[in-house]
């Protein structure tokens, strides 16, 4: 991917060498936060239901593109008070810091320009990097559980050493690999401030058996976002790139994650989809560029 150094410095937290607990990386955990993380250990599920639908509706077909709901949650999109910058700490210490950041930047620069089109401000945030463990609003963050995003603190958390691991154990390099892991993650921001994760989690709480099945869906639709983003880089991409992304999709599938890590598949406890579904629906996002096309809930 063609990138410039020196963007997105002010969206990164850095809190590397801050200490906290934690362990290296461990694709085996990664389910992270509840309905919230890309790769997360917690279950969630469901099959969607009237309310998810016309939530969905709102932010795919005409949410973030103009539109109203009068379903609570929605506001949070932005009313007319301008989205303030975040303010980071980043002092880059080689390529990858820096690449990071311009991926960051890219990827809020996208979603602004979408949601501006409908006279909405989008609540920009920051992406944490830290080492072994930090805290979040969502508790203790641990490199174990790899790259989730917090809803309650409304950033993303990562640990680079996630990417050896990916790299390493689950071959699946390069640098779009990264650029995929990160838009997923901010395709989460995206559900929560639309209302879409609200939603979600209240039907949860409704009907606990609909955990799993809901939570492949959000995290298959989050695929499909940095799918939508992809194609909004389209001009900065290069040879294999989206290969890449399609190798790293596949890598966290669920099916793959149990059939390394126990030998064992076990479809009713996916949380996240499999390897096929996640290229699927990150193909289907890039191929279109048109979130409309995201509606993994129907």
């Amino acid at each position: 991917m063609k990138w410039k150094r020196g963007q997105g410095y002010d969206q990164v937290e850095d809190r590397r060498g801050a200490g906290g607990a934690g362990s290296g990386p461990d694709l085996a955990g990664l389910a992270g936060v509840v309905l919230g993380g890309a790769l997360s250990g917690k279950k969630a599920g469901g099959a969607g239901g009237l309310l998810i639908v016309v939530v969905i509706g709102f932010l795919l077909v005409s949410g973030i593109l103009g539109g109203e709901s009068g379903l609570s949650g929605l506001s949070g999109l932005g009313g007319g008070a301008g989205a303030s910058r975040p303010g980071g700490t980043l002092k880059p210490e080689g390529e990858t810091d820096a690449f990071v950041a311009y991926v960051v930047s890219d990827v809020q620069e996208f979603w602004a320009q979408t949601f501006s089109q409908s006279g909405r401000d989008y609540p920009e945030t920051r992406l944490v990097l830290f080492t072994g463990g930090t805290s979040s609003g969502c508790g203790p963050a641990s490199a174990a559980t790899g790259p989730f995003y917090c809803p309650a603190d409304r950033k993303v958390y990562l640990d680079l050493g996630f990417f050896d691991e990916l790299k390493s154990r689950f071959g699946a390099p390069g640098d779009f690999a990264m650029a995929y892991v990160i838009a997923h993650e901010f395709g989460h921001h995206i559900q929560t401030v639309t209302g879409v994760s609200d939603e979600v989690q209240r039907l949860v709480a409704e009907d606990g058996s609909r955990r799993n099945e809901l939570s492949v869906k959000q995290e298959l639709q989050a695929d499909c976002l940095a799918g939508v983003w992809a194609q909004s880089a389209m001009a900065d991409l290069e040879s294999g790139d989206i290969e890449e992304a399609l190798t790293a999709a596949a890598a966290v599938g669920d099916d793959r994650i149990q059939g390394t890590t126990s030998g064992r598949i076990d479809p009713e406890s996916w949380t996240h989809g499999s390897s096929e579904q996640r290229q699927a629906w990150f193909t289907n996002g890039f191929k279109s560029g048109n979130v409309g096309d995201c509606d993994t809930f129907r």
